[in-house]
């Protein structure tokens, strides 16, 4: 980013300070929180089960990956922002946890090529990779300088998630032993199929349940699991998904502990899905405390977290 600065002041644009990383920023994506009908896999509708056994550790390893992104300077109502992405595969290794293969890093300036000069777009070039928000997009930017910002935040995110699938496809062909991923699995054709891979996801913008079911789902006791179900979209690859509590919520949010999990849909998922199950309880502890998303994340999904913040450049 240092680069991109001197070369925007030695083409006379004005640079402040940095602003707040977008993602601190109020949220660009206006879409409702919505509740998604699916199909069940196990039976004919949606059920609760007490997971079966005490929770045993079964993961053998964790994937995920952080972004930040800071408008550098604008020039008149385009801003451009610096985004720099990580992930990183953690692997247990006695008792410890330690990075397989090689982290992933990459950094960019992100910008709508075509709203601004070829000499400045040269001169950036020249110093700092840059990624283009309007390359392969239906509609042109409104202008609006929260579009484009908008524009720019999702370009990061995918340059994330393009680093989070190199090195699940990676594992899939070469790790040893299961895999827990920050997130959804379904964007991954070698994840969506691989038995080794398992996807935990934290947020619950949509539910997927009927809406005479969801009190089933949020009414989940600590250890109960719903029965799974199949998720598939014309853009995803389909998987095998139920819900997991893995804290008592008390008198706290409904979605106080309860993650979502995905794995490939194959074999005996009955038993499947109660042996995720344990493997994911027993990673509560020790705790991801002070994160503030404690009670849905894993202790290794944070360790690699703050790894990753430590390598991420800036």
């Amino acid at each position: 980013m240092r680069a991109a600065i001197r070369a925007l002041r030695a083409a006379g644009v004005g640079v402040g300070a940095a602003g707040a990383p977008l993602e601190l920023r109020p949220a660009f994506d206006d879409a409702a929180p919505r509740v998604e009908p699916v199909t069940p896999l196990e039976g004919d509708r949606l059920a609760v089960r007490v997971v079966p056994g005490a929770p045993e550790p079964g993961i053998r390893a964790f994937l995920d990956g952080i972004q930040r992104s800071q408008v550098v300077t604008h020039i008149g109502a385009v801003p451009l922002v610096h985004g720099a992405v990580a992930a990183a595969v953690r692997r247990r290794e006695a008792r410890q946890l330690r990075t397989w293969g090689e982290a992933r890093r990459r950094e960019a300036l992100v910008l709508p090529v075509a709203a601004l000069e070829p000499t400045l777009v040269g001169a950036l070039g020249a110093v700092i990779p840059l990624v283009d928000t309007t390359a392969g997009e239906p509609t042109p930017p409104s202008g609006h300088p929260q579009d484009l910002a908008a524009r720019a935040l999702t370009a990061v995110q995918r340059m994330r998630e393009a680093e989070e699938l190199a090195l699940l496809a990676a594992w899939v062909a070469e790790g040893d032993g299961p895999l827990l991923v920050d997130g959804g699995i379904s964007g991954s054709p070698e994840g969506a199929r691989a038995d080794a891979v398992i996807g935990v996801v934290k947020s619950h913008r949509t539910l997927y349940a009927a809406p005479a079911e969801l009190p089933l789902v949020l009414g989940l006791r600590e250890g109960e699991r719903t029965t799974a179900v199949t998720l598939h979209s014309p853009r995803r690859n389909p998987v095998a998904s139920w819900y997991l509590r893995l804290r008592d919520p008390g008198a706290r949010s409904p979605l106080f502990g309860l993650v979502r999990v995905e794995v490939a849909p194959t074999g005996d998922l009955t038993a499947r899905a109660d042996a995720v199950s344990r493997w994911v309880l027993a990673e509560r502890a020790p705790s991801a405390l002070p994160d503030p998303r404690w009670d849905v994340m894993v202790y290794g999904i944070r360790e690699c977290e703050e790894y990753l913040t430590a390598i991420l450049p800036r």
